[in-house]
This record gives C-alpha cells, structure tokens and sequence, in this order.
C-alpha cells in the first residue's frame, strides 16, 4: 500500500532531503548536494524564486517506509515567456516500484490540473541553476556536483507513465593534455583585434566578484533563448555570486570584454568537487568543509560549469577564445582530464565547439513531458 504525505515545514524538508542518502546508500557514483544548498533552494522562505513560483513538495511511503519524493513546481515567469501552462517536476526519486512512481505523479497531475495547466515537464528546477534532467547513459559514471544522479529504471519508469522526450543534454569527456589546436590560437589573436576585445586578468577571487553582476547580466542575454531559461532577478544574481562567485578558481575563470569593459563572452570551470562531496556525505561541518577544501587545493580533473556568448557576437568565433584560454591554464595547472557542463543537443553552435577537440561521450541527461 502506497501512500502519499505533502510536505510543509522545514522539518519535513528536512526528511524530503535526506531520502537519496538512503536510497543511494553504498552507490558509487551518486554525488550527494550539500544538505545545506538544497534547504535554502527548497524553503519558501530562502529561495528567491518564490516571488515568482509556487512549488509542492510530496513524499511516498510503502509499508510504513519512506519510498520516493518529488516537487511541483509552476514557475509563472517561465509559462508566460514561454507561452505555455507547463508544472515542472524535480527532486524526483524513488524506490523500484512503479506503482511508487505512479502515485508520485499523481500527486502532481492532480495539482496541475488545479491551476488549470496543460502539460507536465521535466526534471527541472526552480532556475536554470537548479538541476535539470534525469540521467539516460552514463549510470556507470561520476557526475559532477551540479547534476543529479538516478538509476537506469527511472527514465523507463517515467515513460511507462506517458512522458516523452522533450529535450536532450550531453556532457563530453577531455584529456587535457592535448593541445590547444594551433588554427584555433591564431583564430583568437585575430578576433581579439579585430573586436577590440580582450580578457579579464584574475589573480585572486576578489579580482573575479566585481565582474558578478557584468557576469550574470551577460549569462541571462546569452540563455535567453535556451529551453526553459528565465532570466535571473537581481535578488537570485545577489543569491549566485555570494554562493558560487566567491569560490571560483581565478586561474579557472575567463571573462572576454569589450572596449567597456563589459562581458561578452565566459567560461567557468572549477576543480572537480564530485569526490569530496561524496566524503561530506552532505554535510559542510564539522568535516566536510575539510573534503571541500583540500580538493579545491590538489587536483588534476575540472568540470566546465557555465559559458556562453552574448547574442549579438555568437557568430563572430568568441566562444573559442575562453575555451582556449581555460585550455591552456588547466595545462599550466597539470590538469588531466576535464568535462563539459550540460550543453542542449539542440543548441547546435555550442555542441559543434567541442569538435575542435578529441573528446568521448561521457553522461546524457533528458527531460521529459506529458500533456494533461
């Protein structure tokens, strides 16, 4: 017997969280967030997407036990951009039990039939920061923190229950050492000068936060046409830049600007976090701090976390000039091995980057929908 409790209290966040750890209990591969990112994402009363969202969380219990969670979650600002009625489904999992799924799910179709909308989507969250997709390929393969892990029943349980394909994300493996390819190097010095563009130097962290909110403003022109993206309020930039900006690896960090100083182009990367918050177990203190620490120190595999290129210079060849310039500090750096950030497969500029280099598939994500 299958029976469904809606959560609303921190307390009960508290459990909603703490389901995967039981769940993924001894897998390898699943990379648990920080308890304490996920409580102020999912809390009302945190999140600054509540000013423009709703969101419901629901968790399942089979035999007196915790079997399976999801949020529900409308983000207004989104469907109006998007001229649709879409509920975006996340934090999704659970226990190999379809009749789990199914009642999970339920829970959402009923509410989106509420608010009058017409189609459920994803594993979206609230932003386009939050998680997104559910892994297809790749279950035998360590994310990196800002993908969610699942097992390979999910996908075939989510489509037994009438969700299709909507959109698709890959991510690509890299050796590092090869080098940066000569055409690509002359390539850049001649866009460099021709555009009147150059790039920011970044010794410290403190010389990359005041470029935070030239950063983020470039970030919502260049993802104003990818799938689901909302561009970011001035409250979640504030948000992003304290939470993710303070931390960034200058030397991993590249800023093209403009005769103004303004960005046009970005890419970030960071040492990969995927182990040490495997050993924080998702907890920062008192110990996990220390994993977090000494893995930002010594490390010799980075993960590609966000770039793009303004609209109106996406078809001058910017985008090649971070990707090099990244290229050549993870090799100073002795960096083996890197991975790319989720790229849309429909967004075919930035996915035809990555054939200026050998690379090999690594992970594939999905989001699916259903109309109601």
């Amino acid at each position: 017997m299958v029976s469904i409790k809606e959560i609303t209290t921190p307390r009960g966040l508290k459990e909603f969280i703490k389901f995967p750890h039981t769940l993924f209990k001894g897998n390898p591969y699943w990379v648990p967030p920080l308890d304490k990112d996920e409580m102020a994402t999912l809390r009302w009363d945190k999140n600054p997407a509540f000013e423009y969202c709703e969101a419901r969380y629901f968790m399942a219990y089979k035999d007196g036990k915790a079997a399976g969670r999801i949020a529900a979650i409308i983000n207004h600002r989104a469907n109006e951009k998007w001229k649709c009625r879409n509920m975006r489904f996340g934090w999704v999992d659970f226990i190999e039990d379809i009749e789990v799924t199914r009642a999970l799910f339920a829970e959402v179709e009923k509410w989106a039939a509420e608010k009058g909308m017409t189609a459920i989507d994803g594993p979206l969250g609230f932003t386009d920061m939050d998680f997104e997709g559910m892994l297809i390929e790749g279950f035998d393969k360590l994310p990196t923190i800002i993908n969610i892990y699942n097992l390979p029943y999910y996908p075939k349980f989510v489509e037994q229950l009438g969700f299709s394909a909507k959109e698709d994300w890959i991510q690509l493996k890299f050796d590092v050492s090869q080098p940066v390819p000569e055409k690509m190097e002359r390539l850049n010095k001649l866009i460099l000068q021709k555009y009147n563009l150059h790039i920011a130097e970044f010794k410290s962290t403190k010389d990359v936060l005041p470029y935070g909110k030239k950063f983020f403003q470039a970030l919502n022109k260049a993802f104003v046409n990818l799938y689901g993206f909302v561009d970011l309020t001035d409250k979640e930039i504030d948000v992003y830049i304290k939470n993710y900006l303070a931390f960034v690896q200058p030397e991993l960090a590249c800023m093209v600007l403009d005769e103004n100083d303004d960005v046009v182009a970005f890419g970030l990367s960071m040492p990969s976090l995927s182990k040490a918050y495997q050993k924080a177990k998702g907890k920062l203190f008192p110990f996990g701090v220390i994993h977090l620490l000494k893995a930002l120190k010594k490390y010799d595999k980075i993960d590609l976390y966000v770039n793009g290129v303004l609209p109106d210079w996406q078809k001058k060849g910017v985008a090649s000039i971070y990707y090099a310039e990244m290229h050549k500090a993870a090799i100073r750096m002795g960096v083996k091995t890197a991975v790319s950030n989720p790229q849309l497969v429909s967004n075919t500029d930035a996915v035809s980057m990555w054939n200026n280099y050998e690379h090999e598939p690594y992970l594939k994500r999905r989001c699916y929908i259903k109309e109601i």
